[in-house]
């Protein structure tokens, strides 16, 4: 049984209560995806079935569990099963209909879906380590996502899918994403830390590995900014290339702890300073290089922020800042999917106009197809966009350059 916590003790912190042997019962909620602690918690153990549970995941109630550790896994297998079968296959969009419409449906099936499976919980100690029986130590992968604990002598309780991508993302950790472009192995590894977007989709870095680099005035030294580094992959292979000075961006603690360590792991850090900003650092660089988020969509929780933009604010904030930190003659390497463009989130011309708005002129276009499993999925509901899309490496420059 986890032990129950004083409310009073973690006044400033989200919490979770149920009721237990007659005894009220709090303890720290901790959500990967952002969501709120469920109103009502039931017990559940190896007795419970998986269409009682479902029924009561459905209808917004935590399942705390109580069993054993692998029938908790197994439950959840029932639940995704029932969760699949329940829901509405999606049709296919008539020509007059708006593009977005099946993403938007897709999206809104998938959050509906997570919320369900969301609610099949765990007990963790306040050394993390989950206690149930046959629980498999949890330790180190619930410290690389959620920090070192365990001196506040706080329980805590989160979702056994959340466990599962933690665990998930420390093998990945420990194991690595293979970039050729940045050499032979065994350095040419990137060890993604958990909530820092992977490198799994090798087309956008090897567009970066084979664009020409700008060229420099005789004896000055190229010197590249990498906005919104995450896990330091293209700042690495901007290193690699032999760019004398990189400066590495990113806002989120996660993405800069996982940057600097990849930065050291491949022997580039002496050429990589990583800085924490919002965008830009002070200066001006000969290359500016971004890959921000490519869909114009709100995240439904903290970690889909690497893939989702909304309102384009990285973009935007990007191409308004341009200008103001190119040298002159330098370049920026904007790197875009057009899936957005596919899925009626933005037009080819909104993003050609931003260009304009913003003083930028294209100097170029580097462009390859996607390489990734669902472009080849027929049964995707997205298949159509995804098969149709595309990603580039745009060049801008200066438009006042062109002018002086």
């Amino acid at each position: 049984m986890t032990d129950p916590i004083p409310t009073a003790g973690i006044t400033s912190l989200a919490a979770i209560h149920w009721l237990e042997d007659g005894v009220a019962c709090t303890a720290r909620w901790r959500s990967e995806r952002g969501a709120s602690a469920p109103q009502k918690v039931v017990l559940a153990d190896d007795r419970t079935t998986a269409d009682i549970a479902y029924r009561l995941a459905c209808e917004g109630t935590g399942l705390l569990w109580r069993g054993d550790f692998q029938n908790a896994r197994q439950l959840l297998q029932a639940l995704i099963r029932r969760a699949d079968k329940s829901a509405a296959k999606p049709r296919k969009a008539s020509p007059d209909e708006a593009a977005g419409r099946a993403f938007h449906l897709h999206r809104q099936a998938r959050a509906q879906r997570a919320r369900v499976l969301g609610m099949l919980l765990l007990p963790f100690g306040a050394d993390h380590q989950i206690t149930l029986r046959r629980a498999p130590d949890t330790r180190e992968a619930c410290a690389q996502a959620w920090g070192v604990t365990g001196s506040d002598g706080l329980a805590c309780v989160a979702s056994l899918r959340d466990l599962l991508g933690m665990t998930s993302a420390f093998e990945w950790r420990k194991k690595g994403v293979e970039i050729k472009a940045l050499g032979p192995a065994p350095t040419n590894r990137v060890h993604p830390h958990y909530g820092v977007f992977s490198p799994l989709r090798g087309e956008y870095v090897d567009l970066v590995a084979s664009t020409a680099l700008p060229a420099t005035p005789v004896g000055q030294p190229l010197l590249a900014f990498d906005i919104g580094t995450g896990s330091g992959v293209l700042a690495a292979v901007l290193a690699r290339r032999g760019v004398a000075r990189v400066v590495a961006t990113d806002q989120d603690a996660r993405a800069l702890a996982c940057a600097r360590e990849n930065l050291a792991q491949l022997g580039v850090a002496a050429q990589v300073e990583v800085v924490q900003a919002d965008l830009f650092p002070p200066g001006q660089a000969n290359l500016v290089v971004c890959n921000p988020p490519w869909l114009p969509a709100r995240a439904s929780a903290p970690i889909e922020r690497a893939v989702y933009d909304e309102d384009s604010r990285m973009l935007l904030g990007f191409l308004a800042g341009l200008a103001d930190h190119l040298l002159p003659g330098g370049e920026g390497w904007l790197i875009m999917s057009d899936l957005a463009e596919h899925l009626g989130l933005r037009t080819r011309a909104e993003l050609l106009a931003a260009f304009e708005q913003h003083g930028l002129t294209v100097l170029g276009r580097l462009e390859t197809q996607a390489q990734h499993p669902k472009a080849a999925d027929v049964n995707d509901p997205l298949h159509a966009a995804r098969a149709a899309e595309r990603t580039s490496l745009w060049r801008l420059g200066n438009r006042m350059d062109s002018r002086s």
